[in-house]
């Protein structure tokens, strides 16, 4: 049997065993990988779990028992930190710079930064994207597909474009 036919079969045991463990189909990337092994790699809290597709920029701290699904975006080129017990939500967006002045300003400008916070206890929800520099205290919901560019007060549940209290 020659490599690939090898590695297709070893994937297709993969998937089986994850489809019957989970009822779930996953990529390659987490197929072969160990969530909570990527998390301790990055230095996250203990009893993190972090998707091998999830892109990871930067400086990013990321507290205990949090939950990174997959296709996230951590931007911690500006800085990035995270509480305890935050669950990321599938295509979440956080990020920590922006290139606005640098685009509009045809290279001249440089790219801007500034760190990006978030709390403990914190639901980030699919797709939302929260913008640089933003603080989002402890004990928040942010629903799916918001758009945060402000700060969010502790206790807080938003959501829309731009996330708005509820």
């Amino acid at each position: 049997m020659d490599i690939l036919a090898t590695f297709q079969a070893l994937l297709s045991d993969l998937r089986r065993e994850k489809r019957e463990k989970f009822q779930r189909h996953v990529s390659v990337g987490d197929l072969l990988t160990d969530r909570w092994e990527i998390a301790r790699e990055h230095g996250f809290g203990a009893g993190t779990s972090c998707y091998d597709n999830v892109l990871i920029l930067g400086n990013v701290t990321v507290g205990k028992h949090c939950w990174i699904g997959p296709n996230v975006v951590l931007d911690g080129s500006g800085g990035l930190s995270i509480g305890d017990c935050v669950d990321i939500s599938a295509g979440a967006q956080i990020y920590t710079h922006d290139t606005v002045r640098r685009t509009q300003s045809g290279g001249v400008d440089p790219i801007d930064y500034a760190p990006t916070r978030i709390g403990s206890r914190v639901f980030i929800g699919a797709q939302a994207v929260i913008q640089k520099g933003v603080v989002i205290g402890d004990n928040v919901v942010i629903g799916a597909l918001s758009f945060v560019n402000t700060d969010i007060a502790t206790g807080a549940k938003v959501c829309g474009a731009p996330a708005r209290p509820q």
